[in-house]
């Protein structure tokens, strides 16, 4: 394989003002060391309410490698990770987040692998920083979805990795809303390798993951890699069923042999109340592959992007063919001079 490449590194953003300036002098440090390019690096914001986009889009007036890409609204991580992945040119593509805990300094790592012949190379976490509660809730999490899922899914890997062009446009043509793409990465296929990475310390800030989107990124990687729920229903009701029969038949031989029938009023409302629960749960879990399926139906956009910022004007279009806003070098230019007049 070539020396050299066109390396695209992807990053979604969600008010990530203060990280920023490290973030760019270090991405910039590593690329400037890489051989190939022209490189570039493509920011996704995804509806920040601080100056991230400000500080972005004055970076990519000044380096012709960045480009910002602004969403209409918080559309969600992975769905801003699809705009990133949609809007980069690089003959492999590095996905990683914005915060520092995925630090630039591996990439090189991973261009190393890509060029044996890997085409996706993935960091898998070792020595967490997070709290033991949160590090033991991903422990568990990894290795039940590698248990539940019919993909084989690495333990400990997260979003942040490289991807080479082939499987990058495989995982743009699935257009799944409820996205998980770590799995997805693993269902294209393709030769694959882990890189252990030591998972870094947010830098500054605080996490934009709430425990609520936690447990959404983990149903939507559980419903979309797995059909052990559903199956799960069905064991529960033929074991359930399963014990009715033999209850049946212990009363039915209570009556003719031992001249008595079974009694209790307190284990019948147990018995009751604990069926019913199980019929909830496992409805409310039914209920969660409908809804998902009656999303899809809608086929509403992943994301709706409101304007892009790059000095290579001639390639600012969304890569699926819709128009966007953009605004070049010299329009910027002019854009200040008038309201230097203007003040």
């Amino acid at each position: 394989m070539a020396t050299g490449i066109r390396l695209s590194v992807a990053i979604p953003v969600h008010n990530e003002e203060s990280v920023l300036p490290e973030l760019l002098r270090r991405l910039r440090r590593v690329l400037d060391a890489l051989a190939g390019g022209q490189h570039e690096i493509v920011f996704v914001d995804d509806g920040s309410t601080d100056q991230t986009v400000e500080i972005l889009e004055e970076a990519a007036r000044k380096d012709t490698r960045i480009v910002t890409v602004s969403l209409s609204r918080n559309f969600g991580h992975q769905s801003a990770i699809t705009a990133a992945l949609d809007h980069a040119t690089g003959d492999a593509v590095v996905v990683m987040d914005g915060d520092l805990q995925d630090v630039p300094e591996v990439i090189p790592e991973f261009v190393q692998k890509y060029q044996q012949g890997y085409d996706v190379v993935y960091a898998q976490r070792v020595r967490r920083k997070e709290p033991w509660p949160l590090r033991l809730g991903y422990f568990v999490f990894y290795r039940m979805m590698a248990r539940l899922s019919d993909t084989r899914l690495p333990l400990d890997s997260g979003d942040f990795g490289l991807m080479s062009r082939r499987v990058v446009d495989q995982v743009r043509r699935m257009p799944e809303h409820h996205r998980y793409l770590r799995g997805m990465r693993s269902w294209v296929g393709f030769r694959q390798v882990g890189i252990p990475v030591e998972r870094a310390e947010r830098h500054s800030g605080r996490s934009k993951y709430s425990l609520m989107r936690l447990m959404k990124l983990a149903t939507d990687g559980i419903f979309a890699f797995s059909i052990v729920p559903i199956r799960a229903a069905a064991f529960a009701g033929a074991f359930v069923m399963f014990l009715s029969v033999l209850y049946v038949a212990y009363a039915v031989y209570a009556k003719l042999f031992l001249q008595k029938s079974p009694q209790g009023f307190t284990a019948l409302l147990v018995a009751v109340t604990f069926l019913s629960g199980i019929v909830l749960l496992f409805l409310g879990i039914i209920g969660e592959y409908v809804g998902r399926i009656y999303e899809e139906t809608k086929g509403r956009p992943q994301y709706i992007v409101k304007r892009i910022v790059s000095r290579r004007r001639s390639e600012l279009r969304d890569r699926k063919g819709d128009e966007v806003e953009t605004i070049g070098v010299s329009e910027q230019e002019s854009l200040w001079q008038l309201q230097d007049q203007r003040r």
